[in-house]
């Protein structure tokens, strides 16, 4: 009964953005972490929103890295891409 109304209510997948919020701004470290937003995981990949192309660039460089360290901190998530989307990230 319990797990119908987390289900019902979507809180489980408000804990999951929030754990691949929190495991994404670790992997990343301070330098870009709060100019950048995780957002959902579909199929795999990771979709963060960044502030324009010139950070998506840089983190595109860093991407192999940051995939290994988003594996050991939210294995749950099973992240195997990350792509980057220019938007607002607040």
């Amino acid at each position: 009964m319990l797990s119908q109304l987390i289900a019902r209510r979507g809180y489980a997948r408000e804990q999951s953005a929030a754990a691949i919020q929190t495991a994404w701004q670790q992997a990343l470290g301070d330098q870009f972490a709060s100019s950048t937003r995780a957002g959902a995981v579909r199929r795999g990949t990771l979709e963060v929103i960044v502030p324009n192309n010139l950070v998506a660039q840089e983190l595109g460089f860093r991407k192999e890295d940051l995939i290994q360290k988003l594996a050991r901190l939210a294995p749950d998530q099973q992240v195997g891409n990350i792509r980057f989307r220019v938007g607002a990230v607040n």
